[in-house]
Formats: C-alpha cells, structure tokens, sequence
C-alpha cells in the first residue's frame, strides 16, 4: 500500500455547478477544499493478492493484469458477455461527397441478436478522402444523436428515447432535423479530418437507455437480469463499444490496428473501461470523466463512490455499493484503471471549472499508474505535480488541465490529435 497525503496543487473552478448542489438531498454537501481531503493509502499495483512483488512486465501481463481486471470486474463495473453470434453490420448508407467533399461519410447498421425486437445501433463514420491507405481513427460514444456531431443534412436522425429539448428539436423524446449539429462544437470533425484521421460514433443511448429500468431496455434485454458482479450500463455501453471495433475490423478504410476509443464525462468512464477489457484498442482518452473513471476515488474530492451509486444505481454492478460508506476497503482504485491500458498510451484531460470531476485526483490516477509503464521501460505523465492550466504533459500517459467547464472543446482535441500524431502515426 502506498501512504499519500494530498500534497499535489488543485486550480479550483467554479465550487457550485449546474445540478450538483443536491440541496434537497441527504447527502452532506461535496467537498471542494483540498486540505479536507482524507488520508488515505492506495492498493499497490505492482503486489499481488498474495503479496508476490511484481517485477517485470510479464509478471504483470500474465499475473497481475488479470487479476486487477477481475477486480474490477468483480467489485465496480460487473462482467460483460462475449461477442454475441448474432452479431450483424449492413452498410446503409456510403456518400464519397460529404462536407463538402471533403470526407466520406458512411453508416453502419448494427444488429446484436438474431432475437425478434433486437436493439439496432447506427455507427457513424467520417472517412477523410485522398488518403494513402487504411486511415487511424477516433472510435467515440455520443450523448444525443449522431446526427447532432454536425449539421450534416446526410447523417440519418436518432431513434432513440432522448431528453425533451425545444431549443434542439427534440419533443415527445423525439429528435427532429432541428437539433442537427446541436453538440458541433464537442467534434471537430473537420480538424480531425485534416489530420488524417476518421471519426466513428454511436449513441449511447442505442446500446443502453440511461436510466435506472432494472435493466429491461437495450442490449441488457438480450441477456438474464444481471448478478450482483455482472454488468451495469457503463460496462454495457463498452461492451458496445467493442462491437463497433467488430466491425472497423471489417472496413478496408479503417486500420483497425490503429483505433482510440474516446468519451467525455460518463462516457468517458466508459472509454476507460472498454480500454481496459479490450486490447484491441491502440490508445485510450478520457475527458473529464471524474469519479469511476480517472479520479481517484478514495480521494472524496467532488463526486464521491456513495453519491454516484446513489444518484445512478444503473451504471456500475451492484456489488459497488458495497462501498459507500466504506471506499478505503475498495480493492482497487483508479490509478489501476488506467495501468490496465499499458502498454498503451492513456490521455487524461480536466477542466479548471470541473471541481466535482476532481482534476487533481485525475492527474493523480495517471501518475501513478506510471509504475506499470514503468515494467515495459515507457514513461508516463513525467511530473510529480499537476500542470498549470492549458499545459500539457506527458509520455505514454498524457494529461492536460484545460482552462474552463465540463465540456469537450477543440484545445482537447488538439491535444488528443497531438498525442495520438505521436503513438499511432
């Protein structure tokens, strides 16, 4: 166990966000201030169970590796199902002038299960044109439609329940042509194109509803109700997640070799996640995605274990909320997560207007991780401390606080383009 007391430098941002002040809640109010931040000592990475010392990266491919995934399996996200055998992709729709002409913009339609009234998935990809050869590409999961990544009239509109929102078209739980585009400025479509790079996404929704339905909708349905340790929507929406990598396996334009998965907030918990379980996938990024996904959680900085399992009982297993009240017993915590992806690079981003994502127990996470990537001679974020705002650091696992709120912006993919120019170009 390694002893820490919270030493590192916290920009604090705006300490009362939008739906987080819970005052009609019983939970006591979220801790903003770094000084009452509990000691705590975290699970070593490189000590077995059985207290065997890992020493060398083999011991912890072959040893360690499995057993802190079926940690985390077992205690927060459950375990997910194998490639389903009805598993089916159809081409929909392919226009070579899209943007413009600029890219090729394709959908794929996704078919899970042989099963009548299977769930259908939409997988959106923006190929860019004159290339030579298979191109990398960003593999991310969306919140409200694909359709709303870009005011593209071509991309086919969501079938999903989503939120009520006049301002973006959607009423009755029903997007319309109105909310094309609405979430533009979290893609960057065309600069990740004149990179070199494709983009594929998905709504998350198509693969699992997010809401708390005793798991009788999505991909759930498919499947006996889950057991305490087995999947709750986060592992589902990465299970998800790997299917669309099924397929980019099958695209002669994608090198599939070449694939990160992103998400942003709960999703990016769930890129994390997909990363761990599935080595296929060449690099992982995680923007502000918080308490279950980067931040450390027995920091109890902003978002704690208790109040996510209280406020979204759906997204981890049930054995999670054995927790709670007692997080220092957790067997694991995330600085684990992100050593599950080694060798791989990891990109970890904040925001300085974030406090209930807690950045510094981000930064944290990834730093220490670095003793795994330590075992196949690779560095990791290479600072003890967290990075001024708009300063980004990092070796094979990169991290940046970016000046603002919880939000995906085009200096995060500048970054993301950045880091993956050097680890998949």
């Amino acid at each position: 166990m390694t002893s820490l007391w919270p030493t590192q430098r916290f920009l604090p941002g705006i300490a009362t966000l939008i739906g987080l002040t819970m005052s009609d809640s019983p939970l006591p109010a979220a801790n903003y201030d770094e000084a009452k931040v509990p000691r705590y000592e975290l699970p070593d990475s490189l000590t077995m169970q059985d207290g065997t010392p890992v020493e060398s990266a083999k011991d912890w491919t072959e040893k360690r590796r499995p057993e802190v995934l079926e940690l985390f399996r077992k205690h927060v996200y459950g375990r997910s199902p194998a490639k389903p055998s009805g598993l089916k992709f159809k081409v929909i729709q392919n226009d070579d002038t899209a943007l413009g002409g600029q890219a090729i913009r394709r959908e794929v339609l996704t078919t899970f299960s042989r099963k009548e009234a299977t769930p259908e998935a939409n997988l959106l990809i923006y190929l860019p044109k004159n290339t030579d050869g298979p191109v990398p590409t960003f593999l991310t999961i969306n919140f409200d439609g694909n359709h709303t990544v870009h005011p593209d009239p071509g991309i086919s509109i969501t079938r999903s329940w989503v939120r009520n929102n006049k301002d973006w078209g959607i009423e009755n739980n029903r997007a319309d042509k109105r909310s094309r585009g609405s979430r533009r400025s979290r893609w960057a479509i065309e600069k990740i194109l004149e990179r070199g790079y494709a983009l594929a996404t998905i709504d998350y929704r198509d693969i699992d509803p997010d809401y708390d339905d005793s798991f009788a909708n999505g991909v759930h349905r498919l499947y006996p109700k889950p057991k305490p340790d087995e999947w709750g929507s986060i592992s589902a929406w990465a299970w998800g997640l790997s299917r669309c990598l099924d397929y980019l396996e099958t695209d002669r334009d994608i090198n599939a070799k070449k694939v990160a998965v992103m998400g942003h907030s709960r999703l990016g918990k769930t890129s994390l996640w997909a990363g761990a379980q599935d080595e296929r996938f060449a690099l992982v990024v995680s923007n502000d995605s918080g308490c279950g996904g980067a931040a450390l959680s027995r920091r109890e900085f902003g978002e704690t274990v208790k109040r996510i399992n209280t406020s979204f009982p759906h997204w981890f297993c049930d054995n999670f909320t054995k927790y709670n009240d007692r997080v220092n017993e957790l067997p694991v915590d995330q600085h684990m997560l992100i050593g599950l992806a080694a060798p791989r690079p990891v990109y970890i981003a904040s925001a300085t207007g974030d406090p209930w994502a807690d950045p510094n127990g981000e930064f944290l996470s990834g730093y220490h991780a670095g003793s795994v990537y330590e075992l196949f001679g690779l560095k990791g974020v290479g600072v003890a401390q967290q990075p001024e705002a708009d300063h980004p650091v990092g070796h094979h696992v990169g991290y940046h606080l970016r000046t603002g709120k919880h939000d995906v912006t085009d200096y995060d993919w500048e970054q993301y383009l950045n880091f993956a120019d050097r680890h998949l170009k």
